[in-house]
């Protein structure tokens, strides 16, 4: 244990005393990979840069839309939204927030070098009717699109700028990776990437600041055992997630407190669709497997789920059916049963689609984003080996592993997505549709999936406003993802955060931090 201790003493570059009251120190297994807004779509990023940058609106305890940046929206008929925005609002550095910002953020975000852009696909043109005025016209009615830019963050398009970044930057860096100018609750103080983050209030925040913390360190520790030692040992005062095998423990432990729910990720397994050959494969051959619905079938089935959320998440994650939970608006309560796990089934399907013997390919895995990620893996190999299917894993820190899924090095991968909108077209837009860069549409949808049908339902699902008719599209959607297997959706990811007893927080269900609701006593 004292070695443990030490060696989180050195990565975290403090003292094993307590942290003072007005100080807050925390941590997590992921680093967010930049401090550019609109660079990665990903919890990690967009989470934590959730307390330093704002958008227009903003999801509050409730997760329910409420106003920031704009006091507030109303339709434009048919034609899109007007937000009025806030006046009298300063970015860190003094400067003023007018609309101006707005439409350059707007302009950044949705280029094609931002990894966000399909926010913006019902987009067809942003106006500027006069500094504290924007209208967002969209292609057609679009009663979702409030919520779909919950996490649209504006920057001052005077300092991005003058500093050289115009457009964000995924892979190479700029100004805006390392350095943040927003008008939110914190500010960032410094920035060491893979160390530490220190954040600070902004006290010249237009809104009441719950918090009582005069400094913000976040340190990301990718190994648990260091963590949890870590916390026990007060260096932290907060970590998200904790083993799930320390769960009894530390309830029973005095001095600190278990926060425990339900997180609004599905965790699924993704195929190369399109293709022509598996990359990873023993065998030589020309042919790619998942290619054939058969065989993703047969894939589905020799996975058992039960034994996943029972044995290696230790009965805390719900099994899943569908591309978004049942506490999801579009979830389809008549597609709620998963495939039998059935092995015999599984050899029977791949015999029938000409792999009597199996066969063998590349599993990619995150080790350090998901809750057990690597664990899960190594589950889902095991299980595939017994029909048959020989999978040969990779698994990697994630700041790696998004830029090898972009790359298309893997034959099959795992993927957690939480909607940003809460909504199932989230899902839909991102991960099921056609990837189209000019509609901005299917930038996740890493393995190319393709259906003609769901194409043409999701712009219909977007602009239906009867409630009724818009889940029967959602439906078909979700039946037609269900009868192609276009993924294999496993299980409910739970969150699983602790903390000393001093510290007050809340838990949202998006696992976002949200640093203005924490005060330590």
């Amino acid at each position: 244990m004292r070695k443990t201790v030490a060696l989180s003493a050195l990565l975290l570059g403090t003292s094993l005393t307590a942290a003072s009251a007005e100080t807050f120190r925390w941590a997590g297994s992921t680093d967010p990979q930049t401090m550019d807004p609109h660079a990665v779509n990903s919890a990690p990023v967009l989470g934590f840069l959730n307390n330093v940058y704002e958008g227009l609106v903003r999801r509050g305890k409730d997760m329910q839309i409420e106003p920031a940046l704009a006091e507030s929206w109303e339709p434009l008929g048919a034609d899109g939204w007007r937000f009025n925005l806030r006046k009298g609002v300063k970015y860190h550095d003094g400067s003023d927030f007018t609309a101006e910002d707005v439409m350059f953020s707007y302009e950044r975000a949705s280029s094609e070098e931002a990894d966000v852009r399909s926010w913006f696909a019902p987009v067809k043109e942003v106006k500027v009717v006069d500094d504290y005025t924007i209208d967002f016209l969209t292609n057609a009615p679009n009663p979702l699109f409030p919520d779909s830019i919950a996490n649209f963050m504006i920057m001052d398009s005077g300092w991005t700028t003058s500093n050289g970044a115009e457009r964000p930057s995924k892979e190479a860096e700029n100004h805006a990776t390392r350095n943040a100018n927003g008008t939110g609750a914190f500010m960032l103080a410094s920035r060491d990437p893979g160390v530490r983050t220190t954040l600070t209030p902004n006290t010249g925040w237009w809104d009441d600041l719950e918090s009582n913390i005069t400094e913000a360190v976040f340190t990301p520790i990718g190994e648990a055992a260091t963590g949890m030692a870590a916390l026990l040992s007060g260096e932290i005062d907060f970590i998200e997630p904790i083993p799930l095998q320390d769960v009894p423990r530390m309830k029973e432990r005095a001095g600190f407190t278990v926060h425990e729910g339900v997180e609004a990720r599905v965790l699924m397994l993704g195929f190369d669709h399109e293709a022509e050959a598996l990359k990873y494969s023993d065998e030589t051959t020309d042919k790619n497997p998942f290619a054939d619905q058969r065989v993703r079938q047969a894939i589905y089935q020799a996975i058992d789920v039960g034994a996943l959320t029972s044995r290696v998440m230790r009965g805390t994650a719900r099994p899943a059916s569908q591309l978004v939970s049942d506490k999801m608006k579009g979830y389809s309560e008549g597609l709620d049963d998963r495939l039998a796990f059935d092995p015999d089934a599984a050899k029977a399907l791949l015999a029938e689609a000409g792999y009597p013997d199996g066969f063998s390919f590349g599993l990619m895995c995150p080790n350090d984003r998901y809750i057990n990620d690597e664990s899960i893996c190594k589950a889902v190999a095991s299980m595939l080996a017994k029909v048959g299917v020989n999978a040969k894993l990779t698994a990697m820190p994630v700041r790696n592993y998004w830029p090898e899924l972009r790359e298309d090095n893997y034959d099959m991968y795992l993927l957690g997505w939480s909607p940003g909108t809460f909504d199932a077209e989230h899902p839909i837009r991102f991960l099921a549709s056609t990837p189209n860069a000019e509609k901005k549409l299917g930038s996740w949808n890493f393995g190319g999936f393709s259906n003609a049908r769901v194409d043409e339902l999701l712009p219909m699902i977007q602009t239906e406003i009867d409630p009724a008719k818009r889940q029967a599209m959602i439906d078909e959607t979700h039946k037609i993802l269900q009868d192609q297997v276009a993924y294999v959706p496993m299980y409910v990811q739970p969150l699983i955060w602790a903390s000393k007893d001093n510290v007050s927080l809340t838990q949202r269900t998006d696992n976002f931090f949200i640093l203005r609701w924490v005060t330590v006593n």
